[in-house]
């Protein structure tokens, strides 16, 4: 079996960062993060492991227990930088510059007058960080949620791991169902995501499947699994080495690997070491002893 790589995949900057500044906190047992650092489960073993606290982001109502309150990678609200410090907790920021620009865009939508259309997953953390600014706001997810809204000025920007497809879709949605509306669009998804995407779209006409390495919750990772489908190549979502299953392989002959925008270079090595190592006689089998099961 044929193993092809993307040419862009894993870490971004913000991630990298984010990480780093954690490496220099010297007491992290007086450090609570403020839900999850990044979406990658083995990031967030790590940083337990380290003597970190976390708060899930369910759970991000409650006033963290330490001094110091770590504000995510996928940033939060004005309101809730408001809400920390007033309860006496001292921030660290490790929102990602481009996350920062995505609130800056929502922002200035809305002061200058604009109904703001967030494209983006619906109850994503980044999302609930860019809509807690504001107060004329509907969030869109796909093309089909579109329809006609009472306002003159509509502005339209993005979740930052917005996949670029579903995007264009949306906004010509919009310029059909309201031709009324004067319609600015603000292109707030980051540079990583989108040379990602793009280093996808080269890889899937050379494969027969895909593996996506990336944690449940990353919507990047996600946005990937959904396109490889789109395109009629089946797509394995994994977190590690260890979600791969050599039976899952048997019917191809060229794989492609990508992985998302906060996945380790470790774990994606891990993942290519354990994909060359499935050879098709070894697949065969483990698939014919599956079938055997059935």
């Amino acid at each position: 079996m044929r193993v092809l790589l993307a040419d862009v995949m894993g870490m971004c900057f913000g991630v990298r960062d984010a990480l780093k500044l954690m490496d220099g906190i010297a007491s992290p047992q007086s450090v609570t993060i403020h839900g999850e650092l990044v979406h990658n489960e083995a990031v967030l073993t790590d940083l337990q492991q380290r003597g970190f606290r976390m708060i899930g982001e369910a759970d991000r109502s409650q006033v963290p227990p330490t001094p110091l309150v770590l504000i995510t990678a996928h940033g939060v609200s004005d309101t809730e930088r408001r809400r920390l410090e007033d309860a006496g907790k001292q921030l660290v920021d490790t929102t990602c510059p481009l996350v920062a620009r995505a609130h800056d865009a929502a922002r200035q939508l809305q002061n200058d007058g604009y109904h703001v259309l967030v494209i983006g997953r619906r109850g994503h953390v980044e999302v609930q960080g860019v809509v807690g600014n504001l107060h004329s706001y509907d969030i869109i997810q796909g093309p089909e949620e579109v329809r006609r809204y009472p306002h003159a000025k509509l502005g339209i920007m993005c979740q930052t791991t917005a996949a670029a497809d579903n995007v264009q879709r949306i906004r010509e949605a919009v310029a059909v169902l309201n031709p009324h509306a004067e319609i600015r669009f603000i292109d707030t998804v980051c540079h990583p995501t989108k040379e990602h995407q793009k280093s996808l779209e080269r890889l899937l006409d050379q494969v027969d499947a895909m593996v996506v390495v990336g944690g449940r919750n990353s919507n990047n990772t996600r946005e990937l699994v959904a396109r490889c489908r789109q395109r009629g190549v089946p797509a394995l979502h994994v977190q590690s080495a260890a979600d791969l299953d050599p039976a899952w392989f048997a019917p191809y002959g060229t794989v492609g690997l990508t992985a998302g925008t906060s996945t380790l270079e470790s774990t994606i090595d891990e993942v290519h070491r354990a994909l060359v190592a499935i050879s098709p006689l070894a697949a065969s089998r483990s698939h014919v002893l599956e079938e055997n099961r059935c």
